[in-house]
C-alpha cells in the first residue's frame, strides 16, 4: 500500500492528485521550483522539497532531481501529473530503479506511445519524410509531450524551416527532447479522444469519448463527455481502436488515445501515457475517480470486468491568463479573487492573492459542470462563469461564455477551425456600458464637491476616465444635495462596493472591487485613467514593445540597424509561459533601433525595437 505520494508537477494538477490522496489518507509530497516556493501546491502538500532555480530545465524536468526528493522526503510512490516528465520512460525507470512505486504505464510502455512517431509506426503510420508544396498543409508536431507545444500549422513551403526551428526550440525548453515530425494536417476534422483504463491483469476499459475540439495554438479550450453527435458504429470504432492500441503495448494505467474524425472516418493521432487535462468531464460522467484509480491500479488491484454506466453530460473550460484578442498574449500579475457559484467543480493551482509568473502555463483553472443533458450542462457552465468572480489579470472569461453559446458549439456543429473562423466575432468587446459609470459614482462616493458643507449652487459636472476593453470611456456626473446624479439613469444607492442604477425602470445592482488603479465591476474590468496623459509615456511611431513579460529567446538572423524590413516580417521571438511568441514590424521602413538581446529578460511595454515608415511616395 502506498503511504507517501511524491507529484513530480506543480500546480494545479499536483494540488488535483494531493486532494485525492488526503481522501485515502496518503501523505504527500511537493517538489517546487524557488518560482514555484509559495506557490499552491507547495503550500498544501504535507512537506516539500526545493527545486533550485525557476526555469522547466532546472527544476522540473530534472528527473535525477525529484528521484532524490522523494528519496529524502521519505516518499514511497510517485505520480508524474501530466506534462513536464510524465512521458519520459527514462525518469519512469529511475523511480521504478529507486525502488519506488511508479504510478503510470510500464517504461516500455511510454516508449513505445509516447513518442508521436514511433506510435503512429506502430498503428501502421508514418510521417512525411520530405515535404513538397503538394503535401501543404502540414503540421509540424513535436514527438513528446503535448498541450500544443512544439507544435506549428505550415502552409507555405517557404515558411517550413524557421517553423521547424521554433518547434524543436519550444519542444525542448517543455519536454527537454526537441525532437519533432511532419504529417499531413487534416482541415475541418472534430478531436476525439477515448479514455482508458487498465490493471497489470489483462482487463482495460474503454471509459467513453470526449471532444476537445475547440482549440487554441493547438491547445484545448473547452472539453466535453461524451462526444456529441457521432453515430454509434463510430462510438464502437473508437473504443475498439483504443483498447487495441492499450492492449498493443501492455498498458497498465490511465491514458488516452486521440483521434481526428473527418468525413465520418478515425484518424489515429497518438496515445498520451498520462492522465490528461481534461479527465474530470470522464469522472463526472462515469461517477469516479480516475487519480484514485490510477493509485488503486498501481498498488496491484484488479478492476471489475466492466466500467461503470456513463450517466449525463459534462463539459470544462479552461481558464487561461491571456488575451485572446492580442493573439493570446499571456498575463502575470496577481490573481486578487478566484471564485464561481456551487455547484461547479473548480480545479486551481491558484487561490487569492497569488501571482502569476512567466514561466509556466497561463492556465489558472478548470470550472466543470455536470448535468443530465449536454444543453443543461453548456447553460450551467456558461452562466456560473458568467458570474465568477475573476480580479486579476485579463482571462479568457468572456471567450469562454461566448463560445459556450455560439450557435455552432451549442449544435455540435464544431471542428477545431472554430476558433480560425470566430476568433474576431467573439473577441469583440461588447462590455457593459454602464460599468464606468458604476465605477466613477463609487468613486465619488462620500467626497462632496465643496468639501465642507452643501451650498446653494449648481455643481460642475465631475469627469471621470476609465480603459475598457481596450477602449477609453469618460463619464460624468455631479454632486448635488439629493446626492449623487448622472444623466439617463436614478442613482438608487452608490456606496465603495455596491452602486445600484435604475434605467429605463429596471433596477441593476454593480458590484464592485478595487485593487489600485484596477476596478472590477460585476464581469467587467476597468482600470481608472489619469485626468491628464503623461505625456513620459509617449512612443515613438513604429516602435515595438514587448506585449508581455518573458525572455527574448532569438533575433532574426542577420538583423542589425539600419536594415530595410517589410510589414510583418518576424524580428524578434519571447518565450513566456512556455509558448513563443513572434514579434513582427508593424510596418514596412528602416530597422532603425535594436534593443532587444538573447536571454534578456523583458516586463510589459519594454522597447524591443523601432521601425522607422518609409516615406510615402
Amino acid at each position: 500500500m502506498i503511504s507517501t505520494l511524491l507529484v513530480a508537477n506543480r500546480g494545479e494538477i499536483a494540488c488535483r492528485v494531493f486532494r485525492t490522496c488526503r481522501e485515502l489518507g496518503i501523505r504527500t509530497v511537493a517538489v517546487h521550483s524557488d518560482a514555484d516556493e509559495n506557490a499552491l501546491h507547495a503550500r498544501v502538500a504535507d512537506a516539500a522539497v526545493r527545486l533550485p532555480g525557476a526555469a522547466p530545465s532546472e527544476t522540473y524536468l530534472r528527473g535525477d532531481l525529484v528521484v532524490k526528493a522523494a528519496l529524502s522526503a521519505g516518499a514511497d510512490a510517485v505520480h508524474p501529473g501530466y506534462g513536464f516528465l510524465s512521458e519520459n520512460a527514462d525518469f519512469a525507470r529511475a523511480v521504478l530503479d529507486a525502488g519506488l512505486v511508479w504510478v503510470g504505464p510500464p517504461p516500455e510502455a511510454i516508449e513505445a506511445m509516447a513518442s508521436k512517431t514511433r506510435a503512429k509506426k506502430l498503428m501502421g503510420l508514418e510521417p512525411l519524410s520530405t515535404v513538397t508544396a503538394g503535401d501543404l498543409p502540414v503540421l509540424v508536431k513535436a514527438a513528446a509531450g503535448g498541450g500544443g507545444r512544439g507544435m506549428r500549422v505550415v502552409r507555405e513551403l517557404a515558411e517550413l524551416d524557421a517553423e521547424l526551428t521554433a518547434a524543436r526550440a519550444e519542444a525542448l525548453s517543455a519536454f527537454g527532447d526537441g525532437e519533432v515530425f511532419v504529417e499531413p494536417y487534416v482541415e475541418g476534422g472534430r478531436h476525439v479522444e477515448v479514455q482508458i483504463l487498465a490493471d497489470a491483469h489483462g482487463t482495460v476499459w474503454a471509459l467513453g469519448t470526449r471532444d476537445c475540439s475547440l482549440q487554441r495554438r493547438h491547445q484545448k479550450v473547452i472539453e466535453e463527455a461524451p462526444a456529441p453527435g457521432l453515430a454509434p458504429r463510430l462510438v464502437e470504432e473508437l473504443h475498439t481502436l483504443a483498447v487495441r492500441a492499450a492492449r498493443a503495448v501492455d498498458y497498465v494505467g490511465a491514458g488516452t488515445v486521440e483521434f481526428l474524425i473527418a468525413d465520418g472516418k478515425a484518424h489515429f493521432l497518438e496515445m498520451n501515457t498520462r492522465l490528461q487535462v481534461e479527465h474530470p468531464v470522464t469522472e463526472a460522467v462515469f461517477g469516479i475517480d480516475l487519480v484514485a484509480l490510477q493509485l488503486q491500479v498501481a498498488e496491484g488491484a484488479v478492476l471489475e470486468n466492466d466500467p461503470p454506466r456513463a450517466r449525463g453530460h459534462a463539459i470544462e473550460a479552461r481558464l487561461y491568463a491571456e488575451d485572446p484578442a492580442r493573439a493570446w498574449a499571456p498575463q502575470t500579475g496577481t490573481l486578487h479573487r478566484l471564485a464561481v457559484p456551487e455547484g461547479v467543480r473548480l480545479d486551481t493551482g491558484y487561490t487569492d492573492g497569488d501571482p502569476i509568473g512567466i514561466h509556466y502555463d497561463p492556465m489558472l483553472a478548470k470550472a466543470v459542470a455536470h448535468a443530465p443533458t449536454r444543453a443543461e450542462a453548456l447553460r450551467k457552465l456558461s452562466g456560473a462563469l458568467e458570474r465568477a468572480e475573476i480580479h486579476g489579470p485579463v482571462t479568457n472569461r468572456d471567450l469562454l461564455v461566448r463560445s459556450l453559446r455560439h450557435p455552432e458549439f451549442t449544435g455540435a456543429r464544431m471542428d477545431t477551425g472554430f476558433y480560425e473562423r470566430h476568433l474576431e466575432e467573439l473577441t469583440r468587446a461588447a462590455p457593459d456600458p454602464y460599468a464606468p459609470l458604476a465605477a466613477a459614482l463609487s468613486d465619488a462616493h462620500g467626497r462632496s464637491r465643496f468639501g465642507g458643507g452643501w451650498r446653494n449652487l449648481p455643481s460642475q459636472p465631475q469627469t471621470k476616465r476609465y480603459l475598457m476593453g481596450g477602449t477609453e470611456h469618460e463619464v460624468h456626473y455631479r454632486h448635488t444635495r439629493d446626492g449623487l446624479t448622472a444623466e439617463g439613469v436614478r442613482v438608487v444607492h452608490a456606496d465603495a462596493r455596491l452602486v445600484v442604477l435604475e434605467i429605463d425602470g429596471v433596477r441593476r445592482k454593480f458590484e464592485i472591487s478595487r485593487y489600485g488603479d484596477q476596478l472590477h465591476v460585476g464581469p467587467t474590468t476597468l482600470t481608472a485613467l489619469p485626468r491628464f496623459p503623461d505625456p513620459t509615456t509617449q512612443q515613438a511611431p513604429g516602435s515595438l514593445l514587448a506585449p508581455m513579460p518573458g525572455t527574448v529567446v532569438r533575433v532574426a538572423e542577420g538583423l542589425t540597424t539600419g536594415a530595410a524590413v517589410t510589414a510583418g516580417q518576424p524580428l524578434v521571438w519571447l518565450e513566456a509561459m512556455k509558448m513563443e511568441h513572434k514579434i513582427s514590424a508593424p510596418t514596412e521602413g528602416i530597422l532603425s533601433a535594436l534593443h532587444a538581446v538573447p536571454g534578456q529578460q523583458v516586463e510589459v511595454g519594454t522597447l524591443l525595437a523601432v521601425v522607422e515608415p518609409n516615406e510615402p511616395l
